[in-house]
């Protein structure tokens, strides 16, 4: 089991109150993301803290049928080692590159952090570990959505063979381009959040984010990254700096 997230009706009172009131609260510092003073990022902090504590936190997301799957645009990055796109990493667009000239054969995903066992796990590693196959509606920030089949780890399951500590209270997304974020771990232990290598009974592909990439079927879709090279478990809140979700504009909590 996960450890327990520090959440309670008297966080979602006291956040809401926080929010409307244009403060944060010091006694919810260490559980809810920062707002650097922004009323919209307050908002967000109030619907997170909403969430959590009246919705049930293991709801499923719909899953539908294989005659429901329809055409999938891919945006954002769609190749890494593409020096085009803004999202280019000089770091690490270059190893992605290598590796999909081997066909991904040498990739692997690293995790560290608040972990017992940190390691690396090859695709294989991965594929020979429990598997999900779900067929669920991908919603945009941009106002389109579509249906795919998806296939992969569930999250928690990877965590748990790292040894996750109970300390632990979020997971970073480290990617080959410029894009990265976290959940909570209500999230990462959904049984629908996936370690996904399959799309529509084939290989990732990697306008989708091969060979790996995060689905998050409670949130919108820009909290499902593509392009996994990394996971880090923290016992705090990481921003990501300049990189990182709020920073840019954009909510840290988007749930559905």
């Amino acid at each position: 089991m996960p450890p327990r997230l520090r959440l309670t009706r008297r966080d979602a009172l006291i956040g809401g109150l926080t929010a409307a009131g244009g403060m944060l609260l010091t006694g919810c510092a260490t559980d809810l993301p920062p707002t650097y003073g922004h009323l919209l990022r307050m908002g967000d902090n109030l619907t997170y803290v909403a969430h959590r504590a009246l919705l049930p936190g293991q709801a499923l997301a719909r899953e539908y049928s294989r005659g429901d799957i329809s055409s999938f645009p891919a945006i954002g990055t769609t190749n890494p080692a593409d020096t085009a796109l803004p999202t280019y990493h000089p770091e690490f667009a270059p190893v992605y590159a290598e590796l999909r000239r081997g066909d991904f054969a040498d990739f692997r995903l690293d995790i560290a952090g608040s972990v017992a066992r940190p390691g690396t796990y090859s695709l294989s590693d991965l594929k020979r570990m429990p598997a999900r196959t779900q067929i669920t509606r991908h919603v945009c920030e941009e106002g389109w959505s579509a249906v795919a089949e998806w296939t992969g780890v569930p999250l928690g399951h990877v965590l748990q063979a790292a040894g996750i500590l109970p300390t632990a209270r979020y997971v970073t997304f480290e990617t080959f381009d410029r894009f990265g974020d976290n959940i909570d771990l209500l999230d990462a232990f959904h049984p629908q959040t996936l370690l996904a290598y399959g799309m529509n009974g084939r290989d990732l592909p990697v306008p989708h984010g091969g060979p790996l990439r995060v689905r998050v079927e409670t949130q919108i879709g820009y909290k499902s990254v593509k392009y996994v090279r990394r996971l880090l478990v923290h016992d705090a809140f990481d921003d990501l700096g300049a990189n990182g979700p709020i920073r840019n504009g954009w909510s840290w909590y988007a749930g559905i």
